[in-house]
């Protein structure tokens, strides 16, 4: 059966065909499924209703959630669909729990209670027939009579059932809010049986205490549950909810006062006076802090405000080590390494040796990862402690395969304890080591910058390196350049090119994307290649072409490990949702999987994180490998740089494919071969440093596929959008 469009409604069909009446049946199975919005497409064996002649019918219509084996009544009218044919679109559908043996049996089996998978189901269906729901709900300890489901397991189960009980009845209360089940599920999690007051009484509590619930959200079921337009409460969360808008999308660590005002009058349709008297309250409570006519964020003042502060406090904190002769350790380390280095690497080198603080910075190529393998040669002959450390773990990989030095991301380094609910290093409890090297500096936003310092001795030296040409953080702040700007730290830029060979065109066109020129490209063997390829659908099938033949044949390069595809946008038909879908179902289109919405979870797939999970130790960016689909108990396994991470089918909307990822996600990540799409569908997106930032991603090969107008437009753009950050004048 061909899907229908989730985010469209059916087509009404003309009133001469259309006809009232109910359904009543077995759920058989669930043709697609939308967990965000609740949409449902199944297929029903009736018993009864208007159409009782036939035995299977298409129903269509939202649920707050929907199992295989159950029992639904649905009430709504008989359409005939011009692409699906005829369909029972329901307006409402009531779910009864499965009485018969066998709809008990698939209503099991249909992945509902975690631990229970067909061969549990069937083997505790046999056990006990008619009476399994009851024995599951009051008298679990009996399950251990059936083989194979031990003290373990049981408890699962039980657990999950109920869990299952509660979230149904929040899920009947949530739809005729507009909230779709994966939601749901999360907001059960967060405030369990209580998730019900608790909504009701201020929805806008969601916002901070549910991940991916956003204000838009929470002021729907707010005005649907009661809550005056205008009210104080509302007013408030919209004001929070414009600077976190300000601070996601533009990297903002604060708004000017008027033009907060001003925005969120425009998003909420309240009174200036409402709003002013409703900012005033949020300044009393301590939620948001004004200084002159700049408001932020608490989290993001107090981030801003530290870091400065233990910038100065490192600085004007003596070391605890005997000083280093700068000259002779450098002519010691070139001849340790074998090289010469030239005199803006020596100058980096002796400011870092000098410097209880100091920045290097310049492009790829220019010798920044020679300084840091020089730098843990001479600090490390004298004894000292020498900490690496990077954002994300490929970019921690690639320092310690370049130094043979351990290196961590950053989260590691600090240790979360889910107990604690924080970082066990922190400003009471300092990490040790005496000199600490922070690799891919620009990814660093202000509040994870803040969360390091704070966990700094006072003692130790900092060295932060990084590219400031490349895209700012994903989070909000501008550390690298506000550093930079301060003039406070000293800092040596890098524009000599070392890494390159004869046949090498990489780092010569990302130096010549970062300087306005055009791109070079030659004739035969080359490590960087422009395929000029104009429209959308065009640009599609040369990408898997490319993935599936041209790059496995020539190269010999693994399209499912070692190519990443990269693009400026999420959404249209050459954003990364699209494109995964597509190059899936070409490298790896079968084999067991787990469905979320849409999207198919195979054995193979690569997958992207999409928020920090401290309890897994898995950060927002990072890409692993499906290693196991366990379809009886659904679960995945996930390899994250060789460490298995699992995840249950509620846990599922952390991950996305990631053949394709965004270019502003592969940030701090190389790639043996990277394909950049660029075209002018892309328009509001294409900036010089989006170009420069994708082309440095390939390591072995970088092929830019698309339109030669659409990257002269990237080349030319160069009109860096400033950040609204206070770090560098208070550093000063």
């Amino acid at each position: 059966m061909t899907i229908p469009s989730p985010n469209s409604a059916i087509p009404p069909s003309p009133p001469a065909t259309a006809s009232a009446g109910t359904v009543s049946g077995t759920v058989e199975s669930i043709v697609y499924r939308n967990d965000e919005t609740g949409y449902t497409v199944c297929t029903v064996k009736t018993q009864g209703g208007l159409r009782a002649r036939e035995d299977f019918v298409t129903i269509v219509g939202n649920c707050a959630a929907i199992w295989e084996g159950e029992e639904l009544h649905a009430e709504g009218q008989w359409i005939r669909h011009p692409s699906h044919g005829q369909q029972f679109q329901a307006k409402t559908i009531t779910c009864i729990t499965p009485t018969s043996t066998e709809g008990i049996r698939r209503y099991l089996a249909s992945g509902m209670i975690k631990g229970i998978g067909p061969k549990f189901a069937r083997r505790i269906v046999d056990k006990f027939g008619e009476q399994t729901l009851d024995v599951i709900d009051k008298e679990s300890g009996r399950l251990r009579e059936v083989e194979g489901i031990g003290e373990g397991r049981r408890k699962l189960i039980k657990e999950s059932w109920t869990e299952q009980h509660g979230v149904r009845e929040i899920m009947i209360f949530l739809q005729s809010h507009g909230i779709g089940t994966a939601k749901a599920s999360r907001i059960y999690r967060q405030y369990g049986a209580d998730a019900i007051a608790i909504v009701k009484r201020n929805p806008y509590r969601l916002c901070e205490d549910v991940w991916g619930i956003g204000f838009k959200t929470a002021d729907a079921i707010a005005l649907s549950v009661g809550i005056p337009h205008d009210s104080e409460v509302r007013a408030r969360a919209g004001l929070i909810y414009t600077l976190q808008t300000e601070a996601d999308d533009g990297g903002h660590c604060f708004t000017v006062d008027a033009d907060l005002l001003l925005h969120a009058q425009e998003l909420l349709d309240i009174s200036v006076e409402i709003l002013a008297d409703a900012l005033a309250k949020e300044y009393e409570k301590g939620s948001l802090i004004k200084e002159e006519n700049r408001v932020y964020l608490r989290d993001l003042f107090r981030a801003e405000s530290r870091a400065a502060d233990k910038l100065r406090h490192l600085l004007d904190t003596p070391r605890t080590f005997a000083p280093i002769d700068a000259d002779k350790a450098i002519t010691w380390a070139e001849g340790k390494m074998g090289l010469r280095l030239a005199p803006l690497q020596r100058e980096a080198l002796g400011n870092a040796i000098r410097s209880k603080v100091s920045i290097i910075t310049g492009g790829p190529g220019v010798g920044k990862t020679t300084i840091i393998r020089a730098l843990t040669e001479i600090f490390g002959t004298r004894k000292l402690g020498v900490r690496l450390a990077a954002p994300t773990g490929r970019a921690a990989k690639r320092m310690s395969e370049a130094t043979g030095h351990e290196a961590q991301t950053i989260h590691r380094l600090l240790k979360f304890n889910p107990n604690l609910g924080g970082f066990e290093f922190n400003g009471e409890n300092p990490m040790t080591g005496d000199c600490f090297i922070l690799d891919e500096t620009s990814m660093i936003d202000i509040r994870l910058m803040d969360q390091f310092l704070q966990a700094l001795p006072a003692s130790v030296t900092l060295i932060l390196v990084g590219d400031t040409d490349q895209l700012p953080s994903v989070g909000p702040g501008n550390v690298l350049r506000d550093l930079i700007g301060s003039g406070k730290i000293p800092c040596c830029r890098l524009d000599t090119i070392f890494r390159q060979d004869t046949s090498g065109l990489i780092v010569r066109n990302a130096h010549r994307v970062n300087r306005g020129e055009p791109l070079e490209t030659r004739e035969g063997e080359s490590d960087f290649y422009f395929v000029e390829t104009g429209e959308p659908e065009k640009i599609i099938a040369r990408t898997v072409e490319l993935m599936t033949q041209r790059i496995p044949d020539k190269f010999k390069l693994n399209p499912l490990a070692d190519v990443q595809v990269l693009t400026p946008m999420r959404k249209n038909l050459l954003g990364t949702e699209n494109l995964n879908e597509v190059i899936q179902t070409a490298l790896n289109p079968s084999g067991p999987s787990l469905i979320r919405g849409c999207t198919h979870f195979r054995r193979g797939d690569r997958v992207m994180q999409l928020r920090n999970n401290y309890d897994k130790e898995v950060f927002n960016g990072d890409i692993g490998f499906i290693k196991e689909v366990d379809e009886e108990d659904r679960a995945l396994a996930v390899l994250f740089d060789g460490r298995p991470v699992r995840y249950a089918q509620g846990e599922l909307d952390e991950l996305v494919l990631a053949y394709a990822c965004s270019i502003h996600k592969s940030q701090g990540s190389e790639y043996p071969a990277v394909i950049v799409l660029i075209h002018t569908q892309h328009y509001k997106l294409l900036q010089r440093n989006l170009l420069y930032t994708a082309i440095t991603r390939g390591k072995r090969l970088v092929l830019v596929v698309g339109s030669s107008r659409a990257v002269s437009i990237a080349i030319k753009a160069n009109q860096v959008r400033e950040r609204r950050t206070t770090l560098s004048q208070r550093l000063r």
